[in-house]
């Protein structure tokens, strides 16, 4: 009964001194942001880039989760398409993907664009990665029917494929000279704050469908 004892006064002990606390020992949930320089961050600082901001926002507001920059400037969707398998390392609990603004650029043929998109979804579809589509524009000088084409892309994806959707990336930024950068095509500092402000309650809301919490 004694030796009873002391084992019991030992374990309440070390019950004290080392409690058993899962939400403090787990990891944050390890998204990706996968895109071109509108991800990476172009010209700013890496704590202004999208993806920070947007892990700050959220950090703010109880969750515990973790945003990779993986944001190439310059990345079509086929460049994308190239580096996915290595860019979303296994682990990852959800991507955001945010590519296609260089197609448009350079007048590349929209099929061609949502064939890529396609196989990336596809792709991490097959690995079980969740996936929250952030969609763009045509810029206005491709013309009537490139923009048809184009801008068709994105919501025809998400709802063939039950993603979570948020229409343009640089909504409330784009032709807003004091949001943007000289070159009238990046948003700066103060552009991609708008960004997170307008993103984060779909991110909250894909952020809730594969398990994540606020604290």
């Amino acid at each position: 009964m004694i030796f009873k004892a002391v084992l019991l006064h030992f374990a309440v002990i070390l019950g004290a001194a080392f409690p058993l606390n899962s939400s403090a020992s787990a990891e944050p949930l390890q998204l990706v942001g996968f895109g071109d320089s509108l991800m990476a961050g172009y010209q700013l600082p890496p704590d202004d880039a999208l993806p920070n901001r947007l892990q700050a926002a959220l950090v703010a507001k109880g969750y515990d989760v973790a945003i990779a920059n993986a944001g190439v400037s310059g990345d079509t969707t086929s460049a994308g398409l190239a580096r996915v398998d290595w860019s979303v390392p296994d682990g990852t609990a959800g991507v955001i993907l945010e590519l296609g603004a260089n197609d448009a650029l350079r007048g590349i043929a929209p099929e061609e664009t949502e064939r890529n998109l396609e196989a990336i979804i596809s792709r991490l579809k097959e690995r079980n990665v969740p996936v929250l589509l952030v969609g763009m524009l045509s810029p206005p000088n491709m013309g009537e029917d490139y923009a048809k084409r184009f801008n068709g892309i994105y919501p025809r994806l998400a709802e063939k494929y039950g993603l979570a959707f948020y229409p343009f990336v640089l909504d409330g930024v784009a032709a807003q000279a004091g949001l943007q950068l000289e070159d009238g095509m990046h948003p700066n500092a103060k552009g991609v704050g708008v960004m997170v402000e307008r993103m984060l309650p779909v991110t909250e809301s894909f952020i809730a469908t594969i398990g994540g919490k606020r604290k």
